[in-house]
């Protein structure tokens, strides 16, 4: 059953405007972070979201739970319209729905102590003050792998795994359900990396909590993941089981993604597929299918058509006009 359901989401900005355009009176140009985007998560599971740095990941997490404003669609989490609700329920909402962000020290504030930062939330939520909340913290601290020693520490005083521990302490001191994990590891050293992978697996095991987990690594969304979705330009255009989406992958963006992944050893097992240009601009988005400009399989009807999301196995669906040719760019790639 899905926890999280997402319906033709779009986040969209006012673009810039050149002085050649203020003064010809030209509308205001718009930037298509997120356009009609539609996914699932169910109770329990991780979904990686995948793809390359601007393509519009981070957005979507932030407009699921409202940091964000959407410009159109609906989320639903657990059967709740969460777009729908007046300031007052969704804050009560916000207690089961957080977020870890990316950057373990921008995301805290340098003039608060660990217990202001983590018990911040018990007291917006009205859920506990005072000792009590010094308690819950404590409680949260140990959970995360610090200890209540460091309650009076002030962030700069913390490595930057342990400032992540911090925000990830925070997400968690609301007893949460449904955490958007937003490249939480990215800013960390290899090894660091390792250990905060644990530690979400070994949270979700125990609190039974489910997780968006966005990253730019196919590799730690290949350890991680139930499912994956794959986002190009603002739009979904693969999703499956992470066996399916990554050993067999179907759409030419995820596989010339996937032929990026470094590999150990004296030979490859798959091509390197070596996509020319750069992703287009959210301003201007190409018509069709906005992938056409830079694949290698498109063809006439990609750069007017929109291609139509289809199913190509058991929960594995893709976007591409040449599905039936079941062609594949890792083959014969060098």
């Amino acid at each position: 059953m899905s926890l999280l359901r997402v319906s033709c989401l779009s986040k969209h900005y006012e673009g810039p405007r050149s002085l050649v355009r203020r003064l010809s009176g030209v509308a205001h140009t718009v930037v298509r972070a997120v356009n009609d985007v539609s996914l699932s998560v169910d109770r329990g599971e991780i979904l990686g979201l995948i793809g390359e740095s601007g393509c519009g990941k981070s957005t979507l997490g932030r407009a699921i739970l409202r940091l964000h404003e959407p410009t159109s669609g609906k989320v639903e989490f657990d059967g709740a319209d969460v777009t729908a609700l007046p300031p007052p329920a969704l804050k009560a909402m916000r207690r089961r729905m957080q977020i870890i962000f990316q950057d373990p020290y921008a995301s805290l504030n340098p003039r608060r102590t660990v217990a202001e930062i983590v018990g911040l939330p018990l007291a917006l939520h009205g859920i506990a003050r005072g000792d009590e909340a010094r308690r819950i913290t404590e409680r949260v601290l140990e959970k995360v792998g610090l200890h209540a020693g460091q309650l009076d520490r002030y962030p700069h005083q913390f490595s930057g795994g342990q400032r992540q521990r911090i925000g990830i302490a925070r997400a968690l001191v609301s007893n949460p359900e449904f955490i958007v994990c937003d490249e939480p590891v990215s800013a960390l050293d290899v090894s660091i990396q390792a250990q905060i992978i644990a530690l979400l697996l070994d949270l979700k095991r125990d609190l039974g909590l489910t997780y968006l987990f966005i990253s730019h690594d196919i590799s730690v969304i290949g350890y991680l993941s139930d499912r994956v979705a794959v986002m190009y330009l603002g739009e979904i255009v693969e999703t499956g089981p992470v066996a399916a989406v990554l050993d067999a992958p179907r759409h030419p963006y995820t596989q010339s993604l996937l032929s990026a992944v470094p590999e150990i050893g004296v030979k490859r097992s798959r091509g390197r597929v070596r996509l020319q240009g750069d992703l287009p601009s959210p301003l201007n988005p190409p018509a069709g299918c906005k992938f056409h400009t830079r694949c290698p399989l498109a063809v006439a009807a990609c750069q007017t058509v929109v291609p139509e999301t289809r199913q190509v196995g058991p929960g594995h669906t893709a976007a591409c006009h040449r599905l039936d040719e079941n062609l594949s760019l890792l083959e014969g790639a060098r």
